[in-house]
């Protein structure tokens, strides 16, 4: 009906990339979790959202505590021992 759909799906695809990194670029790296934790539970649960929703949920908690633990122990082992391994970089290396 005179509607060029290619241009379309392009532009939502465009816009929806540069709101997602708006909202990463605003909240920082650890936010990033919630847009790869439940892609990641999707494969491993399946698409029931009654089991998605909690298990997205404990793995995102689970996740963040695993790197902070991570990014603090890290350093301890190093030669430099005053400096801590900011949680971001092991989030982003994921």
């Amino acid at each position: 009906m005179g509607v060029n759909i290619e241009w379309v799906k392009r532009s939502i695809l465009i816009l929806s990339a540069l709101i997602t990194g708006a909202a990463v670029s605003v909240s920082g790296t650890i936010g990033f979790v919630g847009l790869i934790i439940p892609h990641i539970m999707r494969i491993i649960v399946g698409p029931d959202h009654r089991i998605l929703l909690p298990a997205s949920t404990l793995m995102g908690a689970s996740f963040l505590a695993m790197c902070d633990t991570f990014a603090r122990t890290i350093m301890n082992y190093t030669i430099i021992e005053s400096i801590e391994l900011p949680v971001g970089v092991v989030t982003a290396a994921f």
